[in-house]
């Protein structure tokens, strides 16, 4: 049985029906990301199962016991939220240990469990300081290890590093990362940043208008997508979906794969740019976009846009006539619906 599991979770607000039947098993130890487009459900799915708003209908169990109606504060759940929810009177230690001081706990057990959870966050040092003399990376751990010290079966996070700046958020999801393998906790982690979802998860939820689309491994989801949805939210940039009958060399290259009314899907480092006469279709190049150890290449293909991503640098400039090739090991076939087709 799944540690954590939902049976067709449903939520509305009045005649609003936000959460429409959400079915997820978790495992103990797991760390699960729940992603999507903004409005699609992923942070009230997860206050569902943090008791911060009643579920309408379905069930809610943990480690076997079922938890639907259970009060917030005895479900053994610890959330950190986007906004730290830090009390700025207060030290440091005293954030991380108020919540085992209200449940009336030893002052020698608090001062273990934070002192264990400050060495373990980088945070010893500024155990006396207040949030104000913290930086926004110091005070998201701060937030991090007050439930750590409560030692709960799950912890719940809502998008906690989208308040910091790119070179910390970066530093910090690592951080997160080290932490999880440390404790061995089961994870539940909400963010509209697919780079979080790809780097932190064992497995994704990719949640759209309140249902889930697809659940797999970060690189289940990239090479198996299950629709074209997650074929274009999952990587960035995002997979080129060109019609069935857009291009022709390109419908030619899928041996009969592609149904005429679909769309045939490549990923940017599945196309390749060149100069000069060859096979492949001819492009005119719009932009270029030079990151460093990758290049962004825009191309016109018959009025059909296409990135190309490529691991070397080029000497090719917006204007230039190319020709483009695909590798046909990595295409993705979709129906008119936008579901995948088996290649």
């Amino acid at each position: 049985m799944a540690y954590l599991q939902l049976d067709n979770i449903q939520k509305s607000f009045g005649d609003t029906h936000v959460i429409k039947g959400v079915n997820l098993e978790i495992d103990k130890g797991e760390f699960i990301v729940f992603v999507g487009p903004s409005g699609c459900g992923k942070s009230t799915l997860l206050r569902l199962i943090a008791g911060l708003e009643p579920i309408t209908s379905g069930k809610l169990s943990l480690d076997g016991k079922d938890i639907t109606h259970t009060p917030s504060g005895k479900r053994d759940l610890a959330m950190v939220f986007q906004s730290y929810a830090l009390y700025p009177h207060m030290s440091v230690y005293d954030n991380m240990s108020f919540a085992l001081k209200l449940a009336k706990v030893s002052k020698e057990v608090i001062k273990t469990k934070v002192d264990h959870a400050a060495k373990t966050l980088n945070l010893t040092q500024y155990l006396s300081r207040t949030p104000k003399e913290l930086s926004g990376g110091q005070r998201q751990r701060v937030a991090i290890g007050r439930a750590i010290v409560r030692a709960p079966k799950v912890f719940l996070f809502d998008e906690p590093l989208s308040n910091l700046d790119a070179a910390l958020r970066g530093n910090t999801r690592v951080e997160i990362h080290k932490l999880h393998r440390a404790l061995g906790a089961t994870s539940i982690y909400v963010t509209h940043d697919q780079v979080e979802a790809m780097t932190l998860a064992d497995r994704v939820v990719v949640l759209r208008d309140g249902l889930i689309e697809q659940v797999g491994t970060p690189m289940e989801l990239y090479d198996r997508p299950a629709n074209q949805f997650v074929a274009q939210f999952i990587g960035m940039p995002s997979m080129n979906m060109v019609e069935a009958k857009a291009i022709p060399s390109f419908s030619a290259l899928t041996g009969g794969r592609l149904p005429t009314d679909g769309f045939l899907g490549v990923r940017p480092e599945g196309l390749r740019v060149h100069h000069g006469q060859g096979t492949g279709a001819p492009a005119r190049v719009e932009l270029i976009e030079a990151l460093g150890a990758d290049t962004l290449i825009h191309i016109d293909v018959g009025g059909v846009a296409l990135v190309a991503r490529q691991n070397d640098r080029t000497d090719l400039q917006a204007g230039d006539a190319v020709y483009v090739e695909l590798d046909p090991s990595v295409l993705h076939f979709f129906n008119r619906e936008g579901r995948t087709v088996a290649a």
